[in-house]
């Protein structure tokens, strides 16, 4: 490195948040710590390699050998952002026809909602559900022969030793068939959608392994695990081999089509074709087999693979984002619980990293495996994306922004059609903005101000004009919706939020809900936040936004306790509302304090949630946001004590997975709001910017490059 270089890199290094120390953290050193090794089969613990818009999951064999044995566990799953099928629409069913209408303030708006089995309304729900839907691109494992000739079993393997090396982004699996070593290394490229690998074992020269590449077939269930093969799935492929060293497999799914291309160090002595796919046979004079397999949405040129280029490709795309972004270092900490939060930080930078880099927010298990047909959840995205740019990688949020700029004129039709001004954001969809029939998601309204807060978040990193003009129209629009929603009731004298509301607590009737606390206190900050934006523009505030902001209910507290929704006063006295998402925290904790908050009130809200809440029916963000609000109520014991709890749903498996039950093997939302909650207790808030507000005082931790929360 040059001297003038050196210069501007320390000159970067010297412009980032301030650490608690004057010292940089060995960053290789702490992910390093946190390497992940298994020595057993387990499949809730498969392993992950991915570059944010393509990933695939291996099993202990460093491919995908065993796809049945693994789909109870975390199935193995190769998945992109373009992988997405529809199954064809031969009844022409459209979403209008799920429409059901809810009176509201002397009005029927109608909500895209399920109906019963058997009807009309029912199929075409059913469909725009399904679809369309992200496709598993293949299987790619070993075929793997024992003396006999008989395929070998997972059961049959020994000495299993697996190392999965997030900081190189390297996956080195060893085993054993009948005392003969088998040696794996497994990348995935940062910058394309491509495999390499390279397989060492005596059972090459003996013609015992084989690559095979299945193709399963998508299917219309919420949870897909890449394991379904249809008979016809021959008829779909077409095999085109130009050389001794490269062929491609094109595959046409009804209007979809992909190329799947393999690239070999060594010439291919044969290609076999099977009834799901294709046994590829190197010759067997070597003991080193080198190749590589990429996916794509169109025939492009199979390129050369040399695997020492690619490999140390990956590693230098793999250092350079473990040194960019932040960085918190527990390595002082003599408690013990401080080791086991930085296990999970780091798997969950890696998790997010493999998973969710796309230009849509990913689905809540991301590229790994499909849950709702693969489609993303927009109340989601909070928790996918601000993690982003509390960490230092804005460019990832911008990333999932992106969604909203492309498909704002679905949002500004599901308004229009129920009577309001601007764009209401979908739930349930998919990257073309598609809207789903929900019987809860249709009635949402927390995922409303996330455009606001995710383009506030982005102009706090760059605070540039460009920032300012490229997200003003969305922000516009989507600020109107929120003014238009809010009714005023002469009665009370303010205005309301409801009836045809499901608080993100999902525990209430849309057509009783009102007045949800933790959707008023973000609404009000959004409408706030969005006549900031006008001013930063030099535009004059919206009358109509004032006046719905002067004019807002205030937030619903009984007895000293704030509730979860107006409507609900019995919010601590019934079972039901004592479970899910406590989301009333969010109100102080995903928020800042707005107009009208009381602390005192919210620390007595707190107190009551955590003694009595029914922790065991929760979801994984649930945690992190406790632990924000603790934070804000300087509350360290409280944050580290919530960010820990001993609960199924706050499980972080050994690949760093935040498992939830036998149905969700994985949540990735629990991962973002780890992290979320970890920049908020190491940087502070605007209202609390000391360092580590959020750990005890005799924590010993050293952060850089994390931002503080608004």
């Amino acid at each position: 490195m040059n001297r003038y270089l050196l210069i501007l890199v320390l000159l970067a290094f010297s412009c980032q948040e301030k650490t608690t120390t004057d010292n940089s953290i060995d960053r290789k050193a702490v992910v390093s710590r946190h390497n992940v090794y298994l020595t057993e089969v387990d499949t809730l613990n498969s392993l992950t390699l991915g570059n944010g818009r393509f990933a695939m999951t291996m099993d202990i064999t460093g491919l995908q050998t065993f796809p049945v044995e693994y789909h109870h566990g975390v199935p193995l799953g190769t998945q992109s952002e373009w992988g997405w099928h529809s199954f064809p629409n031969t009844e022409n069913y459209r979403v209008e026809e799920s429409m059901k209408p809810l009176a509201s303030h002397g009005r029927m708006i109608p909500y895209a909602r399920q109906w019963p089995s058997g009807s009309r309304e029912w199929a075409a729900a059913n469909f725009v559900r399904q679809n369309p839907h992200r496709i598993h691109l293949a299987n790619v494992g070993w075929e793997i022969l024992n003396q006999d000739g008989q395929p070998v079993l997972l059961e049959d393997l020994e000495q299993i030793d697996q190392t999965l090396k997030p900081y190189e982004g390297e996956l080195i699996s060893r085993f054993e068939i009948e005392g003969v070593p088998v040696e794996v290394i497994s990348f995935v490229s940062q910058e394309a959608d491509r495999l390499g690998v390279r397989v060492k074992s005596s059972l090459l020269a003996e013609g015992r392994l084989s690559l095979r590449i299945k193709f399963p077939y998508p299917t219309d269930k919420w949870l897909d695990e890449a394991v379904y093969y249809e008979a016809d799935e021959q008829s779909r492929l077409t095999l085109d081999q130009s050389d001794d060293e490269h062929f491609s497999i094109s595959r046409e799914l009804d209007a979809m089509r992909y190329v799947t291309a393999v690239a070999s160090e060594q010439a291919i002595q044969s290609i076999l074709t099977e009834s799901h796919g294709f046994v590829i046979q190197p010759e067997a004079a070597d003991e080193t087999w080198s190749f590589s397999v990429a996916f794509s949405q169109a025939e492009v040129p199979i390129e050369p693979f040399q695997f020492t280029d690619f490999r140390e490709n990956v590693h230098a795309d793999m250092q350079e984002f473990w040194q960019s972004g932040g960085m918190i270092d527990f390595g002082e900490v003599e408690d013990p619980r401080a080791a086991e939060l930085e296990r999970r930080m780091v798997l969950s930078q890696y998790l997010t990293h493999v998973n969710n880099g796309g230009m849509t927010p990913p689905q809540e298990t991301g590229l790994t495996f499909n849950s709702w047909y693969g489609k993303p959840h927009m109340e989601m995205a909070w928790w996918h994306g601000v993690h982003f740019a509390l960490w230092g990688r804005t460019e990832v949020l911008e990333n999932h922004l992106d969604w909203y700029l492309r498909n704002d004129s679905v949002a500004r039709v599901i308004a229009q059609r129920q009577g309001f001004e601007g764009l209401r954001w979908q739930k349930m969809t998919d990257p073309w903005g598609g809207e789903t029939a929900s019987s809860v998601g249709s009635y949402l309204l927390w995922q409303q101000p996330h455009p606001i807060c995710f383009a506030e978040l982005i102009y706090r990193a760059k605070k540039d004009e460009a920032t300012l003009k490229k997200y003003q129209q969305i922000i516009e629009e989507t600020a109107d919706f929120m003014a238009d929603f809010a009714w005023y009731d002469s009665t009370l004298g303010r205005y309301i939020l409801g009836p045809g509301v499901i608080a993100a607590q999902e525990r209430f009737e849309p057509s009783e809900t009102f007045n949800p606390t933790y959707e008023l206190a973000y609404w009000r900050w959004a409408l706030g936040t969005a006549q900031q934006w006008r001013e930063r523009m030099g535009l004059s505030r919206k009358a109509k936004w004032d006046e719905v902001l002067s004019g807002l209910s205030p937030l619903p507290e009984q007895d000293g306790l704030y509730l979860a929704t107006e409507s609900a006063t019995d919010s601590y006295t019934t079972e039901r509302f004592m479970t899910d998402h406590p989301s009333v925290l969010g109100t102080f904790g995903m928020l800042p304090a707005t107009e009208g908050f009381d602390t005192t009130v919210m620390r007595n809200t707190f107190d009551k949630i955590w003694s009595d809440w029914q922790w065991h029916d929760t979801w994984g963000w649930d945690f992190p946001m406790t632990a924000m609000t603790a934070t804000r109520l300087n509350l360290p014991e409280k944050a580290i004590d919530a960010l820990l709890m001993d609960i199924q749903t706050n499980t972080y498996l050994k690949n760093g997975h935040n498992y939830q039950d036998d149905r969700l093997r994985l949540y990735l939302p629990g991962n973002g709001g780890l992290l979320t909650a970890l920049a908020m207790m190491a940087a502070g808030t605007d209202g609390h910017k000391e360092n580590l507000p959020g750990f005890p005082e005799d924590w010993q931790i050293r952060y850089e490059g994390i931002v503080p929360m608004p």
